[in-house]
């Protein structure tokens, strides 16, 4: 378990023969070679986010930060429309006013362990990203999009959810301060060719043919030198990590 893992789980995941690890409801885990895929697959909640949805996603990231050896990991669905829909706003609208607070903490302790994870990680965007899971996609090292379909939208001006203070020193490494400022300020929803135009996403291709590429990519990244490679991702982020160190005090 790394340094920026979530102390709290619950008895989630189960491995299935053959090594793949099975989520509750939400997710699956695999191993292509020397690449870990996490397959969201909660298409009917358009992969939304939850307190429940954060402990098993940080339950995969143990299995993941626990391998030896180089290796990569990436993230998809499994459903034709969204990558995922950010929080799930009716789910969290049914709960008490404290959850908020809760739910807000565990997402910066995910998206921190997601951005400092030790090895290349990989955002494949197969269907609309929006805003939790927009912030979420900006923790990965690289966001490959599909170029005919889906958006990728931080709604959170609009839906009048602030980003918290480690979230915002997460976005400031996605691209520039002019793009950042109209994607952040305006809500405005940008598909593929935009997002590569505004060096959002590094590539975009067909939606038949972006889970191959990105797959394809994350092997490449697969045979990096897993700490040298840590300890550069990690000092493109010390804002990041001075930031989480500060929060500590």
């Amino acid at each position: 378990m790394d340094a920026w893992s979530d102390p709290f789980r619950a008895s989630m995941c189960r491995k299935k023969e053959g090594g793949e690890i099975e989520f509750m409801a939400t997710m699956n885990l695999t191993k292509e070679g020397s690449v870990y895929v996490l397959t969201m697959t909660n298409g009917v909640e358009q992969n939304t986010m939850t307190l429940d949805w954060t402990a098993e996603f940080q339950a995969a990231l143990d299995e993941v930060a626990a391998a030896e050896g180089n290796a990569a990991f990436m993230v998809t669905s499994n459903d034709p429309k969204f990558w995922s829909n950010g929080i799930n706003l009716p789910w969290l609208l049914a709960q008490p006013k404290e959850c908020f607070p809760r739910l807000k903490e565990k997402l910066d302790g995910l998206f921190v362990r997601i951005a400092l994870l030790d090895m290349p990680t990989v955002a494949c965007l197969v269907g609309h990203t929006f805003a939790g899971a927009a912030v979420m996609s900006t923790c990965f090292d690289f966001r490959l999009m599909r170029e005919d379909r889906g958006f990728f939208c931080f709604s959170e001006v609009d839906v009048r959810v602030p980003f918290t203070p480690l979230m915002h020193e997460m976005i400031a490494t996605l691209t520039d301060y002019p793009s950042l400022r109209e994607l952040m300020l305006t809500g405005k929803r940008i598909a593929g060719p935009e997002a590569l135009a505004m060096k959002v996403v590094s590539a975009i291709y067909p939606g038949d043919v972006l889970p191959a590429k990105a797959m394809e990519f994350a092997d490449f990244l697969s045979k990096k030198d897993r700490a040298t490679f840590t300890s550069i991702k990690r000092g493109l982020r010390q804002g990041l990590i001075d930031k989480v160190e500060a929060q500590k005090k």
